[in-house]
């Protein structure tokens, strides 16, 4: 079984665009930034917000499909969703909200009530069947949700933030069940989430989505090595600079992007268009002096923050273009960095790894 999106979708103003295929037996994570158009996506798949072009598809059945005039409604598709919102319903019982899809379909009471008591004590809340929503932690709300949606036994499960309004320790326990209930459920599965540590941990497969639009689809460990924007670098903690190469000499370029440009060996596989360079944070020396030596590329910029990570520290760069470098300790101290201070930022061109497009 497999879930097909392509489509272009609109929420006001707002437009996604997107592109990507789940198959049945492994978890993808829609991971990106606050505003990237994930809950747009969220609610395309699960028919709120039809899209204006393209299709959706689960296998043989079509969703969605603007051009031949397609939509299932939401309460038909064969889909389980957890909202970030959760959306329980406040006067009934956990037992009775976990059974309400069921009771939609048509389910006797007492049926659909013997199924949600299973499944409640599955998850760990055989004591709780009875308690309001305004009773619940924000953990046992959480699982109350993910049994409303695994209630039906859908094709597609859709988890859009599970773990984004719960604190440290009822994260944990949560994340816990949820990836045991993805590894249980047999179909498609989707988790929506901007955080990576969560992404990374839960799904086997990565889709990335920016400002509205698809930027890289890969395994965490192909999007650690080959990171394909400037916000994947940051997730994988390298520096990426986007633009297009012209050639200033015998085996060097310049990478030029609206940011600023860098020094880089010439591929021979470069024709023409955008590739991205990939700058090491490890591999940017830092002074307070302009430096001299064989260093192609050497920049100067404000230190905007310093983060210390065990005996290292990350210092980021108002440079242009914008870099992170890693530096010992000891280097923090010697040249005084903290915010606001200016340093001289340097690296050689062949410390430059180009991506093709």
């Amino acid at each position: 079984m497999t879930l097909a999106v392509d489509v272009t979708s609109r929420r006001g103003a707002f437009e996604v665009r997107a592109a990507f295929e789940a198959e049945a037996g492994r978890t993808v994570a829609l991971l990106g930034p606050n505003g990237s158009g994930k809950s747009t996506l969220v609610s395309t798949i699960a028919g709120l917000v039809p899209p204006v072009e393209g299709a959706i598809t689960l296998d043989e059945a079509v969703l969605d499909d603007p051009a031949n005039d397609v939509h299932v409604q939401p309460e038909r598709r064969p889909i389980g969703v957890v909202f970030q919102d959760l959306l329980l319903f406040p006067h009934l019982s956990a037992m009775d909200n976990a059974a309400f899809p069921l009771r939609a379909r048509g389910v006797t009471k007492p049926e659909a009530r013997q199924r949600a008591s299973e499944l409640l004590a599955r998850l760990g809340l055989a004591n709780r069947a009875d308690a309001r929503p305004r009773e619940l932690s924000g953990g046992e709300a959480q699982r109350v949700a993910l049994a409303r949606a695994l209630i039906v036994e859908p094709a597609l499960l859709l988890l859009d933030e599970p773990l984004s309004a719960l604190d440290v320790a009822a994260r944990m326990r949560v994340r816990e069940l949820v990836r045991d209930e993805l590894a249980r459920f047999p179909g498609v599965r989707i988790i929506v989430t901007h955080d990576p540590v969560e992404a990374s941990i839960l799904a086997e497969r990565l889709v990335l989505l920016e400002d509205g639009r698809v930027t890289q689809i890969g395994t965490p460990e192909e999007i650690r090595s080959a990171p394909r924007s400037r916000y994947a670098a940051d997730l994988v903690g390298v520096n990426a600079v986007r633009g297009f190469l012209e050639p200033i000499g015998e085996g060097t370029g310049r990478l030029i992007s609206s940011e600023g440009a860098l020094v880089t060996p010439w591929p021979e596989w470069y024709v023409e268009g955008d590739v991205v360079g990939i700058v090491r944070p490890i591999d940017v020396t830092l002074g307070p002096d302009r430096p001299e030596g064989s260093a192609r590329n050497v920049l100067f910029g404000r230190v905007t923050s310093v983060a210390i990570e065990g005996d290292r520290a990350r210092v980021r760069l108002a440079t242009a273009p914008p870099l992170v470098a890693e530096v010992t300790l000891g280097s923090v101290e010697r040249l005084g960095l903290r915010s606001g201070v200016e340093v001289w930022a340097s690296f050689k061109a062949v410390e430059v790894e180009l991506l093709p497009p």
